[in-house]
């Protein structure tokens, strides 16, 4: 089961909203996921992105990957450099 880490568009017609979500990679866009770990609300200036850093790092930890979009939005707060540091640090 490959996990990946994805925006869900939620809104209404020309007003979207989305959700960052922890979902089987077969699994519709907008279906059935295993956890929700932000918000991302494109529409408000500047764009407001909201996540649990903690539960984005133990997800990519267990393996998920993150969408193209996510990780840009990931590498923006800082937490896929959190990730590399901690995937690679000398043990």
């Amino acid at each position: 089961m490959s996990v990946k880490i994805r925006l869900k568009r939620m809104g209404s017609k020309k007003r979207p909203f989305y959700r960052i979500v922890v979902a089987d990679s077969r699994a519709p866009r907008d279906g059935r996921f295993i956890t929700s770990v932000g918000t991302y609300n494109p529409l408000t200036t500047p764009k407001e992105v909201k996540f649990d850093e903690d539960a984005v790092m133990e997800w990519l930890q267990k393996g998920a990957q993150p969408s193209d979009t996510v990780r840009n939005m990931l590498q923006a707060a800082g937490v896929m450099k959190k990730y590399h540091e901690a995937k690679y640090a000398k043990k």
